[in-house]
């Protein structure tokens, strides 16, 4: 019953939300592009395929690239043999997907993106009083969340109005809580549990059921004070930036960077890094030769690699292209990740368990 209820749900998230973001939808843009690869991605990447620099790019390459969009860990639910590729958002669904469909040959790994929590500035400044983060700058506009400090406030069902200096901010109310995505079926939703569970677990990675066990009391308080959950990290983050939904929002880099690299003016913004935090290996599967020809291409073209930073990816092992691309907005970006850890990820058995105990 589950996995047909999964079968279901996808299937209205591919055609209600994904619908067709299609790249080389004009004809003047395809160029050279002489095969036609289909593929389903997380939502995050949408913008990239319809940028139109981008289908000329591909186009030079001789591929015109049609996808849909769904949650990274819902594609697992879907037919992939009528797809060319599959690009979820990280490498655990990725490792699923390879499991599931049996598929040969290597993922190809783009570009990345680390979490961060984006905050009102009223608020980061709340929780920097309080020793739950650190700020940096005049404007207050980039920091670090203190991880640990803010788990055992969460395990204390801690509220606003128990901070120190929220007087005056009618806004800040409620439990103290980060909105996440939901972890049984977004990419965002899962790390978020990895990279808290790595430090509630003794900065040990879970990886057995007494791990499981241990970390899933305060997993489930992270998720469970949510309410209802969105299925990507698109819909939060454009709650927030239109001035609705909660002060704290977890989000990918990628999506912050984009909008500074647009002009965009952020409003009333400060960029949170937990300082220990999962990166999104943003992982192409391979299904049929024309995917692999792809996702090398995204991986190895000068020009593509450009094009993913100016949507706010960082490319594999090209540090220099991000940092000099976001140089103007520093006071926003962390771009060396200083004093920010990486926590490895579980399995994906272990990280599928863990957001159905958090889930409840």
């Amino acid at each position: 019953m589950k996995r047909i209820l999964g079968i279901v749900l996808a299937v209205l998230l591919t055609a209600g939300v994904a619908a067709a973001v299609i790249a080389g939808r004009d004809s003047k843009d395809t160029g050279t592009a002489t095969t036609t690869v289909r593929g389903v991605i997380g939502s995050e990447k949408a913008e990239f395929f319809e940028d139109p620099d981008v289908v000329k790019a591909l186009a030079a390459k001789g591929l015109t690239v049609r996808v849909e969009t769904a949650g990274s860990w819902d594609m697992r639910d879907l037919p992939l043999d009528e797809y060319d590729f599959a690009f979820p958002s990280s490498a655990a669904p990725a490792d699923e997907l390879r499991h599931w469909t049996k598929i040969r040959g290597g993922p190809v790994r783009p570009f990345y993106s680390p979490l961060v929590v984006v905050a009102h500035t009223s608020a980061a400044e709340i929780l920097a009083r309080n020793g739950l983060a650190t700020l940096g700058g005049d404007r207050h506009t980039t920091g670090t969340l203190k991880m640990d400090a803010y788990l055992r406030a969460a395990e204390k069902d801690t509220t606003w109005q128990q901070l120190k200096g929220v007087e005056g901010h009618q806004e800040l109310s409620g439990t103290l809580f980060v909105t996440s995505t939901d972890p049984l079926s977004s990419n965002s939703g899962a790390l978020y549990l990895a990279a808290a569970s790595y430090v509630a677990n003794g900065d040990t990675v879970v990886a057995d059921p007494a791990g499981i066990r241990r970390t899933q009391g305060l997993l489930r308080k992270l998720v469970q004070v949510q309410g209802a959950q969105q299925s990507s990290s698109d819909g939060p983050f454009r709650d927030f930036t239109s001035g609705v939904g909660n002060p704290l929002v977890l989000v990918y880099e990628q999506q912050v960077a984009s909008l500074l690299l647009a002009k965009t003016d952020p409003g009333e913004l400060t960029v949170l890094y937990p300082d220990t935090t999962v990166s999104s290996d943003h992982t192409l599967v391979p299904v049929t030769e024309g995917g692999r020809e792809l996702g090398e291409a995204l991986r190895t073209d000068a020009r593509l690699r450009e094009l993913a930073v100016r949507h706010g990816f960082r490319p594999a092992g090209a540090a220099p292209e991000f940092t000099a691309a976001t140089a103007p907005y520093a006071d926003y970006l962390n771009q060396k990740l200083t004093g920010v850890r990486q926590a490895p990820v579980p399995t994906a058995d272990v990280l599928n368990e863990m957001a159905e105990r958090a889930r409840g």
